[in-house]
């Protein structure tokens, strides 16, 4: 099941933005063990860890592409190593290296699987906030062939 998804654009567009490599480097690899849950033994998924590793953003349909390609979203499956508070939502802060206005969105119930769609193709810093915790990671987006 997916989680509903709340994306609020404020006129970013990602355009003209210079190429900006991100900090966070997607690995493929086995999940440490406090991620596995709900995963094969020796499974070695894309996985981006978050800037003090606290977060672990498992990417399905690697790599992510803004727009998004047909027939393949951008799944995000979000693994926090601090303890949970129920139904608290994690809360994106999204922001294109380079500049432009912030992109805000939320994933109803905290960390978990998500579909995040980003404006532009480029590096992006997602300023994380979940159970009173927070956290940043960058995501590259590529725009599709």
């Amino acid at each position: 099941m997916l989680v509903a998804l709340l994306l609020v654009t404020a006129g970013c567009t990602g355009g003209g933005a210079p190429a900006v490599p991100c900090a966070s480097k997607v690995v493929q690899k086995e999940l440490p063990e406090w991620a596995r849950a709900g995963f094969s033994p020796g499974v070695a998924p894309h996985h981006v860890f978050s800037g003090r590793g606290d977060m672990v953003a498992v990417i399905f349909g690697y790599p992510l592409a803004s727009p998004p390609r047909p027939n393949r979203g951008n799944k995000i499956l979000w693994v926090s190593r601090l303890p949970l508070v129920p139904s608290s939502p994690l809360r994106i802060e999204a922001r294109l290296e380079g500049g432009g206005a912030p992109v805000r969105t939320k994933v109803s119930g905290g960390p978990g699987p998500s579909l995040i769609d980003l404006p532009g193709a480029g590096c992006w810093r997602l300023d994380l906030s979940w159970s009173s915790h927070t956290d940043s990671i960058d995501l590259e987006y590529v725009a599709p062939e």
